[in-house]
């Protein structure tokens, strides 16, 4: 094994411009070691040592959930790893394990103060890796945990879209196959005759019960008996398809008394394709009526997307309503509400003032906070989800509450530490809770946590100035 020189240490990229008596230093203070392949040079959760010098090979870098591996990032020749000058990190949030024969000059920690005081070009070298490494760091994971997200809500939405989608194209045959029958009842209608008073008296009459929009919604039990009474009243007069025609009638919530108005302006002869007419004509208004609301459910949702992403805006911070992004996020999330058959009670300070955000970002607070509550209540198969706003002195509160297990208290210091997650493997990245609070320290607000079993709160506030 070659042993380390001041010429070796210079072709470190972070380490080309330090003095050669500080590198000297660096080589004297330090350990040269080899490892073999598969050897650890330090274990996740144990104390944090280096900075760790890698002259030849390479290190990957993992991390342990629920106990199965999760690469992470791989070092190799000229990459420094470990402990670094001013890092607040006490423990190793990473393994760190040789990927074949490894080279290494380990800087002994105990000294980092003494670095810091005497050897300034060598410090600032080695704080410069560090903030590279924080920025990279923070850019990868954040990514990974969108990415997450985005899948998550990909799937909530494949499942949003595909019912209204269905119903379209269901709804469109079955409306196709209704039109191929009205040249038969045509030829009935056509054979009609009454003059222009009683067809203007008719049609007034439909047009007026077709107007009314806020129709009460019945039981099953008060449709199935409001249907008999309206097929004996039909039967009675003669008309014929009267089941047909009394299903169609009682979805528009017609009743006998408005059936005895049209028959005042009916000759009796002509009873049953008249009826028949309008039945028809409600079967057809009720059908494209059902592709209306599932195209505006589509378009709801695209605009939700648009919404939640934040397209055509810019990456700067702008005011916009809390309100917005978390009911956009309710939205992407609803298949998920749905399907764990949570109740969800929104308590809403609508006269909130506007916050100063980037607002994707803010979605992907609400995203993270709302997902695990969702979570959270998915073992009991049922819960309720609260969400609450209000203001706070000079903050916008945002209270999100779930009536789960809770968070125990062993594990509540660490939930916002990155890695850390209680989730299954492709479930977490465990970084959800550390770019949530983050996102929201990057906005100069505060998140904390309360929760015992039964009630766990999350409260995120944001100064109201920005």
């Amino acid at each position: 094994m070659q042993s380390v020189t001041i010429s070796i240490l210079k072709t470190f990229e972070a380490l080309k411009n330090v003095p050669d008596d500080q590198l000297q230093w660096l080589i004297d203070n330090s350990k040269e070691y080899s490892l073999l392949d598969g050897e650890y040079l330090n274990v996740q959760g144990q104390p944090l040592a280096g900075p760790h010098f890698i002259i030849n090979g390479r290190l990957q870098l993992y991390v342990i959930q629920n106990g199965t591996r999760r690469e992470i990032t791989t070092s190799a020749t000229g990459d420094i790893t470990g402990y670094l000058p001013y890092s607040r990190a006490i423990k190793s949030s990473v393994t760190s394990q040789a990927a074949g024969d490894l080279h290494l000059l380990s800087f002994r920690t105990e000294r980092i103060k003494e670095m810091i005081r005497d050897r300034f070009e060598l410090t600032q070298a080695l704080v410069h890796v560090m903030s590279n490494r924080v920025r990279e760091f923070t850019a990868l994971q954040q990514q990974n945990e969108k990415m997450l997200a985005l899948g998550k809500l990909s799937a909530g939405l494949t499942h949003e879209l595909n019912n209204p989608a269905s119903a379209i194209v269901r709804d469109s045959v079955s409306l196709i196959e209704h039109l191929k029958l009205e040249p038969q009842s045509f030829k009935k209608v056509i054979a009609i005759q009454m003059d222009a008073s009683q067809v203007d008296a008719v049609n007034d009459e439909l047009f007026r019960l077709l107007a009314v929009k806020d129709r009460p919604r019945l039981t099953l039990k008060e449709k199935t008996r409001r249907e008999e009474e309206l097929t004996g009243w039909l039967d009675e007069h003669g008309v014929e398809n009267s089941y047909e025609a009394a299903e169609n009638f009682v979805d528009f919530n017609f009743g006998i008394d408005n059936l005895e108005t049209f028959c005042k302006s009916i000759p009796s002869a002509y009873c049953s394709p008249v009826f028949n007419w309008i039945s028809n004509l409600l079967l057809t208004e009720r059908m494209v009526n059902d592709i209306q609301e599932s195209s505006r459910r589509i378009a709801d949702l695209v605009s939700s997307v648009k919404t939640f992403t934040h397209m055509d805006r810019g990456a700067d911070k702008q005011y916009a309503d809390i309100h917005i992004g978390i009911r956009n996020t309710l939205t992407m999330l609803g298949y998920k509400i749905r399907k764990g058959n949570i109740a969800l009670v929104e308590d809403y300070d609508e006269t909130l003032p506007p916050v100063k955000a980037l607002i994707g970002e803010l979605n992907q607070v609400w995203t993270n906070l709302i997902d695990n509550a969702l979570d959270a209540m998915e073992t009991n198969g049922k819960g309720t989800l609260t969400i609450k706003t209000e203001k706070e002195n000079k903050f916008v509160q945002v209270s999100i509450m779930d009536d789960g297990p809770g968070i125990p208290d062993d594990i509540k210091p660490s939930i916002f530490d990155p890695f850390f997650t209680t989730k299954e493997m492709g479930k977490g990245t465990g970084m959800g809770l550390e770019v949530v609070q983050r996102i929201v320290h990057q906005h100069n607000g505060s998140i904390k946590v309360k929760s015992v079993p039964g009630k766990t709160e999350f409260i995120v506030c944001f100064p109201i100035d920005g």
